[in-house]
């Protein structure tokens, strides 16, 4: 019986060596992915290196429209929602508060870069499923498409009410629309004007 005995305790020896070398080939491998996606954040974020600087918000913004807390998930090329815009931090996901003026949307970022998006800036807005790799259910996303530099962009949110989402699409496309009318008004009156004078 004892030579038996001896002999399952024995065969319950661990190679820790082995083990151990697996433990660090696994920790490497985790360490080169963690670099290689931190310096294709950094590459994108060099070829981004053309987009303007991001407005500030203007002393006396106008009366606010609409306000939302939740989340903000990226922004990318307009229409292509995954080519993600990393420049100026526009890449960060985040917490965020959105207010909605006469002279824009402010864009509030805990622990990440705010930004402002001019009001003659603003193109479109729609509910959406994903962006930046970002997928949710079907309308699940408040898009806003505007113009920065001489790109267009997509900038995604999810409110914590998602049912307010529908509102703020309509308040900023009916916004967007009377800019349009107003500037095509402008631009008539400056055209009459140059006529006259001739």
């Amino acid at each position: 019986m004892t030579p038996l005995a001896a002999d399952e305790k024995s065969a319950q020896v661990t190679d820790w060596a082995a083990r151990l070398g697996w433990v660090v080939g696994i920790l490497l491998f985790i360490a080169l992915v963690y670099w290689l996606m931190r310096e294709g954040w950094k590459w994108r974020g060099t070829l981004q290196s053309d987009l303007p600087d991001l407005p500030g918000v203007p002393s006396d913004p106008g009366p606010v429209r609409l306000e939302l807390t939740g989340r903000y998930h990226g922004s990318t090329t307009a229409g292509q929602w995954l080519d993600r815009i990393v420049a100026h931090g526009l890449g960060t996901r985040s917490r965020v508060e959105l207010t909605l003026t006469d002279a824009g949307l402010d864009v509030v970022r805990p622990g990440a870069r705010d930004f402002f998006i001019p009001r003659q800036a603003l193109r479109e807005a729609r509910l959406d499923k994903g962006i930046a790799g970002k997928v949710l259910t079907e309308g699940g996303l408040l898009i806003v498409t505007w113009a920065h530099g001489d790109k267009l962009l997509d900038s995604g949110f999810r409110s914590d009410r998602a049912a307010e989402q529908v509102e703020w699409v309509d308040t900023l496309n009916n916004m967007i629309n009377s800019t349009e009318i107003t500037g095509a008004g402008a631009a008539i009156d400056s055209t009459t004007e140059t006529e006259g004078a001739r």
